[in-house]
């Protein structure tokens, strides 16, 4: 309600015009003068600040989860439409509570590049295709102020003008100022920019395509402009990629820059010939009998559990979006044929954990949470918001369909259970963890196995175990004790099975 309420007061407070493309043209040529971005052909931008792992909140209504970024260079060519982004973070003062690597041991090294159509990482001397990020960072490159009027300056953009009375508006300009938002459509992107009545640009907005919130905000804000040798550019760098519906915050990455290069010399990136030659990894499922009806369902970075009962499947965790869970349902379906899948059991909420849920959803099954999502999923994850980058199946088949009303949830608050007087299957919240206030485990008595999902990875094969234990493995630990758990196999959404003196001897305590 109180979003709803600060789009409409903002509408009030505005009297709109609208302005031609040739329009457009003038304020951004007006802009371009005024920013020296005419002769700007490259740029090189440092500071520091944070950033946060986007998808990774504590809780479902929190924000994500930062930390500190000690030094941060960015270095982009136009012309080539290269960018290479090195930062160093580490947890810093900030809170180790949520998900993405929280809280980071010691200092981090990140480099991130697009060259044109091809994107990779490095870590150290490795170097890491990247072919899914490439459209992604080649926009991002047109998200910057500079790049952002080149871009519109080159498309068909059109512009409307605003005059924003009253008090200052979040993400606008100031009371009583004059701005611009000029549009211009990048590949399937429409791309919005505010430009003032400096003739700077202040906030750049566009949305890609996520399997959680469908067309996902995605902005960039910018302020504290100074002029460094001719190029006017903001100091302070403010992003957000959220959905503001119960948090209008999503904060992603905020960098105060300290030195500006304008011209800098770019040496021509050479694409490695692993990244030319990289391609999108292959989609593979592959499944593991564990029991009779129980199978671990792997083949990738993130698993399932089908768990087999007398008149249906439960399906364990629909990670990472659509097109994963499908080959896994199609998978189930083999495995048992001509059972429905009736129950989903989501562990927690964070995006890679969540993105095939809304596929389980238009599939009939009933998903099964913790109760603290359940305002989330249905205000945010299940609501009928746009998804025209991504459709996926509940809105590309169910358009009009309610969260409330065709969505069936059941949530659970101490313990929920399904059984067919043969089989049973225990789902228990998680106590005690840092990494996500919202988490299930899922356990079967009779099997002995307990299923959970970021907090104790069986090693590899051969593999040294870690040295000490996480909180995450304490805290399981803890659970399995409170709850008196008779555990035999632990049983991993990332990596594989695993036995219980293992996990015993890696938290330090005796076997039974």
């Amino acid at each position: 309600m109180t979003n709803r309420l600060f789009v409409f007061s903002v509408l009030l407070g505005l009297t709109i015009g609208t302005a031609s493309a040739q329009d457009a043209k003038a304020v951004l040529q007006s802009a371009s003068t005024a920013m020296g971005t005419a002769t700007l052909k490259s740029v090189q931008y440092s500071g520091a600040g944070w950033n946060a792992a986007v998808g990774q909140s504590f809780g479902p209504d929190a924000d994500w989860p930062r930390f500190e970024v000690t030094s941060y260079t960015r270095t982009i060519d136009y012309d080539a439409r290269s960018s290479r982004e090195e930062l160093t973070r580490r947890q810093g003062s900030y809170p180790g509570r949520g998900g993405g690597g929280t809280p980071l041991q010691g200092e981090q090294r990140q480099t991130s590049i697009v060259s044109g159509n091809y994107a990779w990482n490095l870590q150290g001397n490795n170097t890491n295709p990247a072919p899914d990020a490439a459209e992604v960072r080649q926009l991002e490159i047109w998200l910057t102020p500079h790049g952002f009027l080149k871009a519109a300056l080159a498309g068909n953009a059109t512009a409307v003008s605003f005059a924003v009375a009253g008090p200052s508006q979040p993400g606008m300009t100031q009371g009583g100022r004059r701005m611009t938002v000029v549009s211009f459509t990048s590949g399937k992107y429409r791309v919005n920019g505010t430009i003032n009545d400096q003739n700077l640009v202040e906030l750049v907005q566009t949305r890609i395509a996520n399997p959680v919130l469908g067309d996902m905000l995605y902005e960039t804000r910018f302020s504290e402009y100074r002029d460094f040798g001719g190029v006017k550019f903001p100091t302070v760098l403010h992003t957000h990629q959220a959905d503001p519906r119960l948090n209008p915050g999503h904060n992603a990455m905020e960098i105060r820059v300290t030195s500006v290069q304008p011209n800098v010399s770019v040496a021509a990136l050479t694409v490695p010939d692993a990244v030319r030659q990289a391609t999108v990894t292959p989609l593979r499922v592959e499944s593991q009998k564990l029991a009779n009806g129980l199978w671990l369902v792997g083949g990738g970075t993130h698993n399932s559990v089908a768990v087999e009962f007398r008149d249906y499947v439960a399906v364990v965790e629909a990670p990472l979006n659509e097109e994963r869970s499908v080959a896994v349902i199609g998978e189930v379906r083999k495995l048992v044929p001509g059972k429905t899948i009736r129950y989903l059991v989501n562990t927690h909420h964070h995006f890679d954990h969540l993105g095939g849920v809304r596929t389980y959803a238009a599939e009939g099954a009933t998903i099964i949470t913790h109760r603290g999502n359940r305002e989330f999923y249905e205000q945010v994850v299940f609501y009928p918001a746009p998804r025209t980058l991504a459709p996926d199946r509940l809105a590309t088949f169910f358009p009009l369909f309610s969260p409330q009303r065709d969505v069936d949830m059941e949530t659970v608050n101490q313990k929920y259970v399904l059984s067919d007087g043969v089989r049973t299957m225990d789902v228990y919240p998680v106590t005690g963890l840092a990494h996500n206030s919202t988490m299930l485990m899922a356990y079967l008595p009779t099997e002995k196995i307990l299923v959970n999902a970021d907090l104790y990875s069986p090693p590899a094969r051969g593999a040294q175990p870690p040295a000490a234990p996480t909180p995450s493995m304490v805290a399981l630990y803890q659970n399995i004790q409170r709850l008196k758990l008779d555990v035999a196999q632990h049983v991993p959404i990332h990596g594989q099975v695993g036995p219980m003196d293992e996990f015993l001897r890696i938290v330090g305590k005796p076997s039974n």
